[in-house]
């Protein structure tokens, strides 16, 4: 399905691992992100090889939520078209939309718009959303938004691939005899993450990929195993990939072995190189580093992981 589409080839292949980043590339910890210095960070990781830039969909700072992290601060996709705009050809993942807060179809709008823009370089993933502040602040009801994802996700689908599509939707809206423009010349990946309260057969027959939230290598061997069986089940046999964060404070000395931290792991680097090369072997197809809560500073873990580490987990040669 997307043998021509450069990103997803660059990015995905079955058995193999490439890697990513989580903007900010910043070590900021629980405080808010200053963004300094992020497009010269992120033009650097793409020149060392990384495959994709990573951002978040939050509205609001909320001290009480479970993560305070304000995920970048700006605007998923507006802060997103900016960073397109000062790379080549690093993708632009969403990790991820949510779907519920966000009419489908101005985000087929806009996401046809990336599209046309920069052409094969969004991956998009999508979410039913957790955080409850930013659905009352929207006036979006928080327990039914499984129900919303699924509306969303089936007008999202029907809008950015069908012509003149007959959509009758009590939530949002019609459309007869009309149809989007720009319309995007070939499917958008389209990664769900996490269960976004839906069962695992739901998710093995309507995601183009899944990414699941970071686990050790052994229980996230026994998920990625039920979502790839679910797909199975739902014919679709063909390979799809498997994403994962993994919050990283890359150690000075290189051959410290790994501590669990939030989310992920401190470790040196020729321990990561081999933690890397296990979840390669249980199904991971690509793994994104958040520095969030890195005791160095970001271009020097930048530096050192593309120096490194890299070279183990290059990006696919994209052959379209």
């Amino acid at each position: 399905m997307f043998d021509s589409h450069q990103s997803y080839q660059r990015m995905y292949q079955e058995g193999e691992l490439t890697l990513g980043l989580h903007i900010p590339l910043e070590n900021y910890r629980m405080k808010a992100p200053t963004m300094a210095h992020q497009v010269e960070l992120s033009q650097a990781a793409e020149n060392y090889g990384f495959t994709a830039l990573w951002l978040r969909d939050v509205i609001l700072k909320d001290p009480n939520f479970l993560d305070p992290a304000v995920g970048q601060i700006y605007d998923i996709l507006i802060y997103g078209t900016h960073l397109l705009s000062q790379t080549k050809q690093i993708a632009l993942g969403t990790s991820a939309l949510v779907l519920p807060l966000r009419h489908p179809l101005r985000l087929a709008k806009e996401v046809a718009t990336i599209e046309a823009l920069f052409p094969q370089r969004l991956i998009m993933g999508i979410s039913s959303g957790d955080r409850q502040a930013d659905f009352r602040g929207l006036g979006v009801d928080h327990p039914s938004r499984g129900t919303q994802f699924r509306e969303a996700f089936s007008y999202l689908q029907k809008v950015l691939y069908e012509d003149y599509p007959s959509i009758h939707s009590s939530s949002y809206g019609r459309m007869e005899r009309t149809t989007l423009v720009p319309k995007p010349g070939h499917k958008i990946p389209t990664i769900v993450t996490g269960f976004a309260q839906q069962d695992m057969d739901w998710l093995g027959q309507n995601g183009d990929g899944w990414m699941y939230y970071p686990q050790a290598p052994a229980r996230q061997r026994e998920v990625i195993a039920a979502w790839r069986d679910s797909a199975d089940r739902q014919g679709n046999e063909a390979f799809r990939p498997f994403s994962m964060p993994m919050h990283l404070d890359l150690a000075e000395n290189p051959d410290e072995r790994e501590t669990p931290i939030r989310l992920g792991y401190r470790v040196g680097r020729n321990r990561l190189v081999e933690l890397l090369e296990i979840y390669r072997s249980i199904g991971v197809n690509h793994l994104f580093f958040a520095l969030f809560d890195s005791d160095r500073p970001a271009d020097e873990v930048i530096q050192e992981l593309g120096e490194y580490v890299l070279p183990n987990f290059p990006p696919h040669l994209f052959k379209g």
